[in-house]
């Protein structure tokens, strides 16, 4: 697995990118992948997405499907787009510190 470096911070991910463990998801991690997702700032819709996302983990085990993260967030699936350009599975739970998602997200 490759390291990655940002502010002090180490991660491993796998060779798309993803958290090696939600557990060491931070701050740090958020500001590094946002550069790599397309991303120039987190706006209170991002978080709106990404806490969701990050809710939906911690109850679940596993990534919310595109159905619920647009009925429970308000957001259509094209604006998701808009905010993560590579898209709620890649980019939002990259960000939200998921491992890759094995499906749709």
């Amino acid at each position: 697995m490759p390291k990655v470096e940002y502010k002090g911070d180490s991660w491993m991910v796998d060779d798309d990118g993803f958290i090696d463990d939600f557990e060491n998801w931070n701050q740090n991690w958020v500001e590094y992948t946002i550069g790599t997702e397309g991303v120039t700032e987190m706006t209170e819709d991002h978080w709106k997405l990404v806490n969701y996302i990050q809710e939906y983990f911690k109850e679940y085990g596993i990534a919310p499907m595109v159905r619920l993260l647009t009925k429970n967030t308000g957001f259509k699936l094209k604006y998701m787009y808009e905010l993560f350009p590579s898209g709620p599975a890649k980019g939002a739970c990259k960000v939200a510190g998921l491992p890759k998602p094995t499906g749709c997200v």
